[in-house]
C-alpha cells in the first residue's frame, strides 16, 4: 500500500466552504474545518439543522464585520442556549446593523403579583 494514501490531506481540493445570506447579500469563502466547528456546535444545541446553519451564517458574519476571529465568538457561546444563546447572538448582530431596525428575544412576561392584586375586577 502506497504511503501518499493514508489519511492525509489533498492539498490540490479546495479545503474552503462558501458560506452565504441572500438577505443582507453577505457572501464569504471560510476555511472547512472552521465551518465544521461552528455548524456542530449549533446543530449539537439547536433542534433543526436549518436553524443551526443560519445561527452558523450569522456567527461568520459578525465575525468578518467586527474582525473578531469565529472561534473566539463560539467559545463566548458556548454553555449558552435557548433564550440566552439567541440574546447573545442577537447582541452581536445589533452591532453590525442599522440602528433603525434592531433585534430583540421575546420573553414571555411576567406579572407582578402585588401589582395584580390591586386591579378590581
Amino acid at each position: 500500500m502506497p504511503t501518499g494514501s493514508v489519511n492525509e490531506t489533498n492539498l490540490n481540493l479546495d479545503q474552503t466552504v462558501r458560506v452565504f445570506d441572500q438577505f443582507y447579500q453577505f457572501e464569504k469563502q471560510i476555511p472547512a474545518a472552521e465551518y465544521d466547528v461552528v455548524y456542530s456546535y449549533f446543530l449539537k444545541t439547536m433542534s433543526d439543522a436549518t436553524v443551526a446553519g443560519n445561527f452558523t451564517v450569522s456567527l461568520f458574519q459578525v465575525a468578518d464585520t467586527t474582525g473578531i476571529p469565529p472561534l473566539t465568538l463560539l467559545q463566548e457561546f458556548q454553555g449558552l442556549s435557548g433564550v440566552n444563546l439567541s440574546t447573545s447572538l442577537a447582541y452581536y448582530l445589533n452591532l453590525i446593523r442599522s440602528r433603525a431596525a434592531l433585534l430583540g428575544v421575546g420573553v414571555p412576561v411576567v406579572p407582578n403579583y402585588y401589582a395584580s392584586r390591586a386591579v378590581v375586577q
